[in-house]
């Protein structure tokens, strides 16, 4: 729906940097256009000024006046004529979007324990007998019952996790359970239980 004598900001044209607004958008606009070299240089330094205050949080960045030079460059989409006072030859890079990472290689069988407890399964199945295999299985196997705690599964019983070390250590670690003690955690049903007590 267009209505006669409106104009709205979704009509116009697209801002390269929203942060600084329309007037000063408005103002690189008329500073491109100024007749000589020095009224254009006056008219940025001017424009920078007043960017400034519009973002004063990019004060804290050490070098926040070439930032806000190579700003100024981009908004004049490259076509302010006037002797720079930093180099604005990096300016594009501010646009540039990173490379998309690689997903991570291998499989992983149960999903809710996640890629790390794999690798400390797959770990602790080359370990020798002793303390520092015995910690290590400690931590693994509480960090397995807080994954299907927080995942929700429903079974979160201890002989679940015993299981699984067994299963997914293919044998290799058998968790006794009669002389083993997990630490206590607390479901979201426990704890959203507690808090309505508190009330």
């Amino acid at each position: 729906m267009e209505i006669q004598g409106l104009d709205y900001n979704t009509q116009r044209e697209m801002l390269l940097m929203p942060e600084y607004g329309r007037e000063i958008q408005k103002m690189v606009d008329h500073a491109v256009t100024l007749p000589s070299k020095e009224e254009r240089l006056l008219c940025a330094k001017t424009i920078v000024k007043m960017m400034e205050t519009k973002v004063p949080q990019m004060r804290e960045n050490a070098d926040y006046q070439q930032m806000l030079w190579d700003h100024l460059y981009l908004m004049s989409h490259k076509a302010l004529d006037i002797d720079w006072p930093y180099d604005v030859s990096g300016a594009e890079k501010i646009h540039s979007k990173p490379e998309p990472m690689a997903l991570p290689k291998g499989e992983i069988s149960l999903r809710h324990y996640g890629r790390l407890v794999m690798e400390l399964l797959n770990k602790l199945k080359t370990m020798e007998p002793g303390q520092e295999r015995d910690e290590l299985m400690r931590y693994t196997a509480n960090q397995m019952k807080r994954d299907l705690v927080l995942w929700g599964h429903g079974s979160i019983d201890d002989e679940k996790v015993a299981d699984d070390m067994a299963r997914l250590t293919d044998g290799v670690i058998q968790l006794d359970l009669s002389n083993f003690a997990f630490e206590r955690f607390v479901s979201t049903e426990e704890y959203k239980q507690s808090k309505k007590k508190k009330k």
